[in-house]
């Protein structure tokens, strides 16, 4: 399983030595300016993609151009992003790790202790989103792995809804990337929805990571929406930039998305393999800005 943390060796070298090096400006890479963006897409991008930077780079840069709000980051880093009027768009923290989810009872007691402590700490921030995983199947089947994640989530979902927080599971595919991995279909998450039954219960609906496993992007966020509470983007296959030399059609997708009137955040979340991984960021700004 090629981890987030793994995934970041991919990175060119010359990020590192970006970070040490003065940030492309704003004026040099001829974007618009953030106040003419279309306000159809509220745009942010995820810290993991981009550790070869400080996150204060990073924030400076997003508001350059048009972000208003950074994924996956913890409380330790909440106050620089308070500094720089960013949001944090979908908290993390509470998690075990990709792998030791909801789905096994084994994993319960931690969890639930977890989400119990982060879920006030979050609220109490000014945030909405926490992410969860289902975990892996370990040879479990789907039916016995939904009753596990019902019967668990249950327990902490009358505080999420006390708090105003949103817990939002992320879909990833399990050929590529993340094998044996539950929460692997839109299908199965939607059926946890319903089962749950609460508006503090989304789906965290990996663009990337459905194009491999299902495909039929456009037609699922058209027909689902109403379970999905956040996006996040990657170029397939590869999962790096999101342009021409990928088999998406993003601007069609978000024009989707759009249409849906959806009022959470799309993230980047593609490893860039360009010199200038910051360029790649802005382009994929514009890109999704429809």
């Amino acid at each position: 399983m090629t981890s987030r943390r793994r995934a970041l060796k991919t990175m060119l070298a010359g990020v590192a030595a970006l970070s040490t090096s003065p940030m492309p400006t704003f004026a040099a890479l001829n974007q618009p300016s953030p106040d003419l963006r279309n306000g159809n897409i509220r745009h942010a991008v995820c810290r993991w993609c981009y550790d070869g930077f400080t996150l204060e780079e990073l924030c400076t840069f997003s508001k350059q151009i048009g972000i208003t709000a950074i994924d996956l980051v913890g409380p330790k880093d909440w106050p620089i992003l308070k500094q720089y009027g960013l949001d944090s768009s979908m908290c993390n923290g509470a998690e075990i790790n990709l792998v030791d989810g909801w789905n096994d009872p084994k994993f319960h007691p931690q969890l639930i202790k977890n989400y119990s402590e982060m879920i006030p700490v979050v609220a109490k921030a000014g945030y909405k989103n926490l992410i969860l995983f289902s975990g892996n199947r370990r040879g479990m089947d789907n039916e016995t792995g939904l009753k596990n994640c019902v019967e668990g989530l249950k327990k902490i979902l009358g505080l999420a809804e006390k708090n105003g927080v949103v817990l939002q599971i992320e879909v990833f595919n399990s050929k590529v990337d993340h094998k044996d991995y539950m929460a692997d279909n839109t299908p199965w998450t939607i059926e946890l929805c319903k089962q749950l039954g609460s508006e503090h219960f989304k789906i965290l609906y990996d663009i990337y990571h459905m194009q491999i496993n299902e495909g039929d992007i456009i037609h699922t966020i058209r027909d689902h929406h109403q379970y999905f509470g956040h996006y996040h983007t990657a170029g397939v296959p590869g999962r790096n930039e999101i342009d021409d030399r990928q088999e998406l059609n993003y601007p069609a997708i978000m024009k989707a998305i759009a249409a849906t009137g959806f009022q959470g955040y799309v993230a980047q979340e593609f490893i860039p393999l360009s010199k200038d991984p910051m360029a790649a960021l802005a382009a994929a700004i514009d890109i999704c800005d429809v």
